[in-house]
Parts: structure tokens; sequence; C-alpha cells
């Protein structure tokens, strides 16, 4: 049979349930208090997969880096100077051509009925020209003869006068036959004095009549120069020794007066043309030193133009090669080179991490113990290079920081190299 149970029975046990309760309450809340304040797993990275550098003090090379070809120095169009149709090409690119060479023949029958009148016009001016040498000189020596004749005729007017002179003393003529004599004479003297004056004005006015002409003479010479050279010029020529290019016309196409007909280039002479990104080019002066990679061999150089305006965010900055190119360089070869911009001496530096900006603050994990856990360190970027960086603040010479890209493990603090 049932026994009934005694009131502080039932109490003691409610108790014990409720104090039961209270403590399994108070631990969970231990527990979870305890889980929260757990900081989270370090995640482990594989080290060699990693780039890490040590910081530490010295000089260093500043440069920056560029993409480019190899283009000759001396290249040259050649254009056309006149209006002419394409007879023949007798050159196609990659040929060899002389200063002589004929690359290419137009046609233009106006040219060279042009050059035809120009020289017998040529002709027709000496032949003026010569003709009126020869009247002047004709005119020269009539005139030289008249003064002769009148230098004749006084001298013997004023012998006859001198002759009276000593007849009229002695009463042998009358004095009328001696002023007469005397008048003769002096008739004479005036007139040869003045063809004398004529003589020399002429012989004077000889150079200044023939330059006239000699002037049209020029004139028509320097015409037959210009149709000669127009003539010439359809046989296209390049002027120097180099390697044909481009020849960008067909045969019987119709070409006008500065229209490009072929291209040559010295091969002998390259220079690399380097693309560099503008935030980098700020600093390229002409004369620094330069490096070229050629892919067969590193050549040194330096700066020979920067063009004073960018394009599609880069520079571009002629690079004149100073010693001699490796085997087979050729024009439009893809290149890289370096610009050396200075040399930072007795600096924090450190290798240059793939998010490092110049003048900047980045993000880099540091080991900061010998057990390989790496910590988020800010550091301040001073001036960099193309596989160096300054460090101007957040790191001390020794530390060992990540230089690879960490941006996986942007929401952690810490990782472990493994």
């Amino acid at each position: 049979m049932d026994v009934a149970r005694a009131p502080e029975v039932r109490q003691r046990k409610r108790r014990r349930r409720l104090l039961t309760v209270v403590a399994l309450l108070g631990v969970v809340a231990a527990a979870s208090l305890a889980l929260a304040r757990l900081e989270p797993a370090v995640p482990s990275v594989d080290r060699g997969t990693l780039v890490l550098d040590k910081v530490t003090r010295g000089s260093f090379t500043r440069q920056v880096p560029g993409l480019g070809t190899l283009v000759p120095e001396d290249t040259r169009w050649l254009p056309a100077t006149t209006n002419g149709r394409v007879e023949r090409i007798l050159l196609r690119p990659g040929a060899v051509v002389r200063a002589e060479s004929v690359i290419l023949v137009l046609s233009n029958p106006e040219v060279e009925q042009q050059s035809l009148n120009a020289r017998l016009a040529l002709q027709a001016a000496e032949a003026t020209l010569e003709n009126l040498r020869a009247q002047l000189q004709n005119d020269l020596l009539t005139q030289r003869s008249q003064v002769a004749s009148l230098d004749a005729d006084y001298r013997q007017a004023q012998m006859e006068a001198e002759a009276n002179d000593i007849l009229a003393r002695q009463k042998l003529v009358s004095g009328l036959v001696l002023r007469q004599s005397q008048l003769k004479a002096d008739t004479l003297r005036t007139r040869f004095e003045i063809e004398t004056k004529r003589l020399a004005v002429a012989t004077e006015s000889i150079d200044a009549r023939t330059r006239i002409q000699q002037a049209a003479v020029d004139q028509a010479r320097a015409m037959v120069d210009l149709n000669r050279g127009r003539l010439d010029a359809l046989q296209v020529r390049p002027g120097f020794e180099g390697v044909l290019q481009q020849v960008p016309v067909e045969v019987g196409q119709q070409v006008a007066p500065g229209q490009n007909l072929a291209r040559v280039a010295d091969p002998r002479r390259l220079k690399a043309e380097l693309k560099i990104a503008e935030t980098q080019a700020k600093d390229v002066e002409v004369g620094q030193l330069a490096q070229v990679d050629t892919r067969a061999g590193i050549v040194p150089g330096r700066v020979s133009r920067k063009d004073p305006a960018a394009a599609s965010g880069t520079v571009t900055v002629d690079v004149t090669l100073t010693a001699e190119l490796p085997r087979g360089a050729v024009p439009d070869q893809a290149v890289d080179g370096t610009v050396e911009l200075e040399r930072v001496e007795n600096a924090l530096r450190v290798g240059r991490s793939v998010l490092g900006q110049e003048r900047g603050v980045i993000t880099l994990f540091r080991v900061i113990d010998a057990a390989g856990t790496a910590e988020r360190t800010q550091v301040r970027i001073g001036r960099t290079s193309v596989s160096m960086m300054e460090v101007v603040g957040g790191l001390t010479e020794g530390d060992e920081i990540i230089l690879s890209d960490m941006s996986a493990w942007d929401r952690v603090e810490r990782v472990r190299l493994r």
C-alpha cells in the first residue's frame, strides 16, 4: 500500500531539482562566455608558396621598368615629289639597298616635257648672252677705233696750228689762218676727250649690260636643275644604305606629291623605344643611364628623348644604345628596359612587394616568432625601384616579411607558416 510522503521530503526534492537546473544554467553560461573569449584558430600557409625577405640597410639603385621595341634610329619615308604613275617596282621589302639603288620608277610626261623645255630655254638664254657679248665687244672696238682716229686728227691739227704759229710770226700766213688752225685743234681735242670718256663708260657698262642677260641664263639654269631633279625623282632612290621595309604602292597606281612610296631604315643603328607607366616616368630625364634586355643579352644605353605627353597611361622614352647589340637583334623586336633614376644610399630596404606603391602605406605580414607566426603590420613605403623599396616606417632592420600577395587572408590578423 502507498505511504504518504511527508511535506518536508517533497520540499527537499524540489529544492535539489531547482539547484541542479541553476547549476546547469551556470555551467552553460560559463562555457558560452569562455568560448566567446577564445580567439579563432590561426590559419596555416605553406612557406614554400610564399616569397619572404628580410629588411636590411644599405644602398640600392632606383629604377623604373618599361616594355618596348627596337626601332631604327635612321628611318626615312621616301615621298613622291610630283604627280606620277607607278611604272615598275624593282625592289621589295627586305632588300638591302645602297644610296643609288632604284626602288621603283614613276612616269609623268608633263615633267619630262617641262624638263625638255627648260633645257631649250637655257640654250636660248646662253646663245643670247653670247650674242650680246659679241655685239658689245664689236661696239667697243668701233669706239676704240673712233677714239684712235680722233687722236690722230687732233695731233695733226695741233701740228698744223704750231706750224701756222711759226709762219704767222714770220708774216708768211695771216692771223686768220692761224686762228682757224688753232680752233680746229681745240675742237678735235674736245671731241677726243669726249670720245675717250665714252670709251671708258662703254668699257665699264659691258659688265652691267651682260649681268642682266647672265641673270636670265642663271634663272634658266635653275629651272633646268629643278626640272632635272623632278625628272630624277621619278626614279625613287633612298639616298643612304639600309634595308627596305615598306613599299605601300602597287604598279599602275597614281601617286600625288607628298605620298609615301617606300620606307628605308638602317638596321645597324637601333634604339629602344620604351613605354613607361605615367606615374613612374615623372622622374625620367634625358641623359640617365638605362639597360635594355634583348633576351639574348643586356645592352647599356642612355635616355635620349622623353615624350612630353602621355598616351594610354604611358610615356614613350627613347634609349640610345651605347654598345653593340647581340647577334640576331632586328627592328621591331620586343625588349624590356630599365631606366636608372638615382642611387639611394644608407636606406632601410626590402624586396618590393606586389602591392608596393611609391610613397604610400601598405599592409604586410611580418614574422614575429621562431614558430613562423606572421602578423599583419602597416608599413610606410618611400622610394621604390624595380625589385626593391625603401622602408620609411613600420619595420626595423632584420624584420622578415611576406612579399607575396596575401589578399586571400585579408580577414585574419595572423597566419602560421608551416
